[in-house]
């Protein structure tokens, strides 16, 4: 288990405004926050600070979330990452993407569209107390 300042979460995702929000309201929780603008951005990121958790946008410029989570679960390059648990933050809510993505083994898919960013904030909370927080 860990406490909340040990806690490293990767944010890759290309709406700045929303990472930002999502940057400021996890700074408030205690943990460490890293923000990557893109795909390929992202895999350097992951190598660089190795996150206890993602949130993972699927349309993103350069290398898709679709390809960060193909590289992540099947490249012997980023075996020791692969059981990073994964939020997949999309504005995407069909049906054939969701299955496509929840196969490669997110921990969970929001639709964008549905949530605010405290919203999203407090479901990456009850899924860290669940799995990593030691209170």
């Amino acid at each position: 288990m860990l406490n909340r300042d040990e806690i490293k979460i990767l944010i890759i995702e290309d709406e700045i405004f929303l990472s930002e929000m999502l940057k400021k309201f996890f700074l408030i929780e205690g943990y460490q926050v890293f923000l990557a603008k893109n795909g390929e951005e992202g895999l350097k990121k992951i190598k660089e600070i190795n996150p206890t958790l993602m949130l993972l946008d699927i349309l993103l410029p350069k290398i898709s979330g679709y390809q960060v989570l193909k590289t992540l679960r099947k490249d012997s390059e980023f075996s020791q990452f692969s059981s990073i648990p994964i939020i997949v933050i999309s504005n995407s809510g069909q049906a054939v993407e969701i299955k496509k993505i929840k196969e490669l083994g997110v921990s969970d898919y929001l639709l964008k569209v549905n949530l605010t960013a405290k919203e999203i904030v407090d479901k990456v909370n009850n899924f860290l107390k669940n799995n990593y927080l030691n209170f």
